[in-house]
């Protein structure tokens, strides 16, 4: 019996694929469950029919995608923040709050397409990645400000003295008296 896979079934194949199965098998279990229908013309156009309107489909999105990536990539965005002490956030920043400002610039992303490489809790410039579809990412930099649209300077970063080297007595020690004694060598060679 020649039945179409609605589903993809491990060990008879890929849904949309017309393949032989037993008829006590295709009749009692597979077009029962809904997993497949039977083989006749209309439904093999039908199904072919399908299959060529999704592989349109598939093109239409990965086309519309790689449009996308190409309008956010290198795109910058300034997310306003409250700041407390040393440019602290109160908070992080979100992909909900990313999302939000691909809306304001009408560009609709779900926020867990997102993904923020590190938590952000200082003002600054940080990047992230908008995974618009399996072949296409975009990279946004986000720069991350005061409520009133500022970028305060950076704390100064703490100057520490740089340690002496440590110095081994015994070496030095050492050292001195060979100097010394080879200034009595050559000294002595000088005299002769």
């Amino acid at each position: 019996m020649k039945i179409i896979l609605k589903d993809d079934l491990v060990n008879l194949g890929q849904a949309g694929e017309v393949v032989e199965v037993k008829p006590g098998y295709g009749r009692n279990y597979l077009i029962p469950r809904g997993l497949a229908v039977v083989a006749n013309k209309s439904n093999v156009r039908r199904y072919e029919e399908e299959t060529r309107q999704r592989a349109h489909k598939l093109e239409q999105k990965r086309k519309d995608a790689e449009a996308l990536a190409g309008r956010l990539d290198g795109m910058e965005l300034e997310l306003r923040m409250r700041v407390g002490e040393e440019n602290r956030l109160f908070g992080t920043v979100t992909t909900q709050q990313i999302a939000e400002a691909l809306a304001e610039k009408n560009i609709e992303v779900d926020r867990r397409k997102i993904i923020i490489g590190e938590e952000i809790r200082v003002t600054g410039v940080y990047s992230a990645t908008v995974k618009v579809h399996p072949e296409h990412d975009a990279e946004l930099k986000l720069r991350v400000v005061t409520e009133d649209g500022t970028m305060p300077a950076p704390p100064p970063e703490p100057v520490y003295a740089e340690p002496e080297p440590e110095v081994d007595e015994a070496a030095a020690e050492e050292a001195e008296a060979e100097a010394e004694l080879s200034d009595e060598m050559d000294s002595e060679d000088a005299e002769l």
